[in-house]
């Protein structure tokens, strides 16, 4: 998802200019982090909760990564953003991660620079490298830091930071960081607002023009894709040509999108009775997730949140190599209540996934546990939540 997409976008305020000082001193927050629609969309669950409680979205800025998804999603939600430069480091010496160390101390300096012109009374960060800077900037300048963690085992940034951090807010509880207070994982007001009861259900098929009579499968390896799960979805795609009762909703990620839709005219997907609908990055996701019947996808930690916040049952991939293993862990986590089912990438195939699915789909009665057991770990009052704390650990205006 992020895999699952925009919101609807809120108002956009009148932005200052950059150098306008005396407008942008006395912001309240500034959010941080980004890379990914994973990072992103839980950030922008945050600033529409800090909105929602009465900070003004001018009072709000957003820091992110200049190779990131935020410099695009953010303004496009109503909230100025300032990208910094610097890209991930990887876990091996190279070439790349000398120019990556040096991008990244040019951009915590320019952390340091902003927060000192901006004043923030807080600063909530995300995670991921884009996040890193703001957040050392903060405990270099003594600002009250809230780290949130949305994922089962803490990412190698907030890690970091999490000692110094005034509160740290967890997804699940027994996570070791210090100071943790479990909110939950953030999740958008947008999200929160899918109508799976059956009218619900009805007028977002109705939306998405999907024939009421299919089962609705969404595939999405989130916003840059996924690419063992695509090609296992084009041969799916090919050997369900001829099924007239099921619509295969695929989301391939911008990154690929070009190269699933030459793949799928390749296998001749769409010559028959199978629905095929083939997007690169789903804004509507939203809407998906009220319309579909089993959703597909990797396991990041806000794919699994909103597939709880709604109650969408899923079968999970998790993405192998993660850091840490925290996909696996949160795809666990889901399977072990019985909400999910997890596919392993090492086993993943078309004719695997059809099985799968195909099984699924010829189990209503499972499908529907599943629904429920998912909505039964979903953490709605998230966003809030870490909203509340970021209040309470604020430093006086």
């Amino acid at each position: 998802m992020s895999s699952t997409g925009g919101a609807t976008p809120a108002p956009a305020p009148a932005r200052p200019p950059e150098g306008a000082a005396g407008r942008e001193r006395g912001l309240f927050a500034v959010v941080t982090g980004g890379g990914t629609g994973g990072h992103v969309q839980p950030a922008l669950a945050i600033g529409e909760a800090l909105v929602a409680v009465g900070h003004e979205p001018a009072s709000i800025r957003f820091v992110g990564g200049r190779r990131g998804m935020e410099g695009r999603l953010v303004p496009e939600n109503g909230f100025a953003i300032t990208c910094l430069p610097g890209r991930g480091i990887e876990r091996r010496l190279s070439a790349r991660n000398v120019r990556s160390a040096l991008e990244l101390a040019a951009a915590v300096a320019m952390a340091v620079k902003l927060l000192r012109r901006l004043r923030p009374r807080v600063v909530v960060t995300v995670g991921g490298y884009a996040g890193f800077p703001a957040s050392l900037a903060a405990v270099l300048l003594g600002v009250p830091l809230v780290v949130v963690t949305y994922d089962a085992v803490p990412g190698a940034a907030n890690r970091l930071v999490a000692r110094a951090a005034a509160a740290n807010a967890v997804a699940y509880p027994g996570t070791s960081l210090r100071r943790a207070v479990v909110t939950g994982p953030p999740v958008r007001a947008g999200v929160l607002a899918v109508d799976r009861s059956p009218s619900g259900r009805a007028a977002a098929r109705a939306e998405l023009g999907v024939d009421q009579s299919r089962r609705l499968v969404v595939v999405s390896g989130g916003s840059l894709g996924a690419r063992s799960l695509n090609e296992a979805t084009v041969a799916l795609a090919g050997a369900w040509s001829d099924r007239a009762d099921v619509c295969l909703y695929h989301v391939a990620g911008d990154r690929d999108h070009e190269m699933v839709a030459a793949a799928s005219r390749r296998a001749g997907v769409g010559d028959g009775s199978l629905e095929y609908r083939l997007v690169g990055f789903e804004r509507r996701m939203p809407v998906l997730l009220a319309a579909c019947d089993l959703f597909v996808g990797r396991a990041g930690a806000s794919t699994v949140a909103e597939l709880c916040a709604v109650g969408v049952p899923s079968v999970l991939v998790p993405l192998p190599n993660a850091p840490s293993d925290h996909q696996r862990r949160n795809a666990e986590t889901l399977a072990a209540a019985g909400a999910a089912v997890v596919l392993e990438d090492a086993a993943l195939s078309g004719p695997a996934l059809g099985e799968l699915v195909g099984g699924l789909l010829e189990e209503p009665g499972r499908v529907a546990a599943m629904e429920g057991a998912a909505r039964s770990l979903g953490h709605r009052d998230a966003a809030a939540r870490v909203a509340e704390l970021a209040e309470s650990v604020a430093r006086p205006a």
